[in-house]
């Protein structure tokens, strides 16, 4: 990726103002390292997975495997199926998203907004993530029809290189002084993918990987858990892009913890997502053991304005046991302590 990563002034599509995301400097400690925040929500769609969409789908055009007035099917909680969404309504495809009642409502909401057609794996009001049914029925609506793509995200090595980018602009950003890369683990594209790249450009970072407390890519128990778009339920396969041999050290964070540090981290002005508040809490826990002078990147994948109805939501927090002010007060703590040296 030669040249500047700045984006022009003015662009022609959508699509073109994925990338140049901006750092925030979240915390810091009294030896001067310091976490910084990827703010991977200020990508269109608010996450960071339409990248890897818009390199599934060039990438699938270049082989011949979708042509003009094609079709589109993919198994999501959300995310993933916003980017598509996006590329499909730019470039003429039709898009089909596989979704089960898991993904946030406003996820749901905007993809049919943006043109997709949903549909649901189980329909009963449920709220259990189905990934291994929805892989199955998506595959199966794919197979042996004429210009039609299953994306596969979980298995598509597209995924992993639409966030070679991430790791420029990291390089760029810091003038190739990163110590420490944190990221969520779900299908594995976007920290594998940005690690990998970035291993090519800074030696000698560590790059730790957070899955929820319930998922199995590091291991058991496996029971249900409520942050979405990351880590593997017991019964689905763990994703081709994972990559242990990337991933230094796996760590485990459960909803309440997660979710609480969404709420903390809410009241310094910034709305960050379930799955990205384990990445958060999992990063300022680790902050003050630190080296001196160490520069940690987080990657938060998307922002907390699609989770009004879930995380952010007294009721619902409430209703499956998740709600904890007294774990809110720990990271509102620790978070005053760290910010007051920045």
């Amino acid at each position: 990726m030669p040249g500047s990563l700045r984006r022009p002034s003015v662009v022609s599509r959508v699509s073109d103002l994925i990338g140049y995301t901006p750092l925030l400097e979240l915390a810091a400690t009294e030896t001067g390292s310091r976490l910084l925040l990827k703010l991977e929500m200020f990508n269109p769609t608010g996450t960071a997975k339409i990248r890897m969409a818009r390199q599934m789908i060039t990438d699938a055009e270049e082989r011949g495997e979708l042509r003009a007035g094609g079709r589109i099917i993919e198994s999501t909680s959300g995310n993933t199926g916003l980017g598509l969404a996006v590329i499909a309504a730019e470039r003429g495809y039709t898009f089909t998203a596989v979704v089960d009642n898991h993904a946030a409502v406003d996820k749901l909401r905007a993809m049919k907004a943006l043109g997709a057609e949903l549909v649901h794996v189980v329909d009963d009001g449920t709220d259990e993530l189905a990934t291994a049914a929805r892989e199955e029925l998506a595959e199966e609506m794919a197979r042996g029809q004429d210009n039609t793509i299953f994306t596969e995200q979980h298995n598509n090595p597209s995924n992993g290189v639409g966030y070679f980018p991430v790791a420029h602009e990291l390089h760029e950003a810091l003038d190739g002084r990163l110590d420490v890369l944190v990221g969520a683990v779900g299908t594995g594209g976007g920290l594998c993918g940005t690690a990998r790249e970035l291993r090519t450009l800074i030696p000698g970072f560590t790059t730790i990987g957070v899955e929820p407390k319930g998922s199995i890519a590091f291991g058991g128990p496996a029971h249900d858990y409520y942050q979405s778009g990351t880590g593997t339920p017991e019964g689905a396969p763990i994703g081709a892009l994972v990559d242990f041999g990337l991933i230094d050290e796996g760590a485990k964070v459960g909803d309440v913890e997660a979710f609480a540090t969404c709420r903390a981290v809410a009241r310094t002005g910034l709305l960050i997502g379930g799955s990205a508040g384990g990445v958060v809490h999992e990063a300022l826990t680790r902050l003050p053991g630190l080296p001196p002078g160490t520069t940690m990147v987080a990657l938060i994948n998307d922002g907390g304005e699609k989770y009004m109805d879930t995380v952010f939501n007294d009721d619902w927090m409430r209703a499956r046991d998740l709600l904890d002010p007294a774990a809110e007060r720990e990271v509102d703590e620790l978070l005053t302590k760290l910010r007051g040296n920045r």
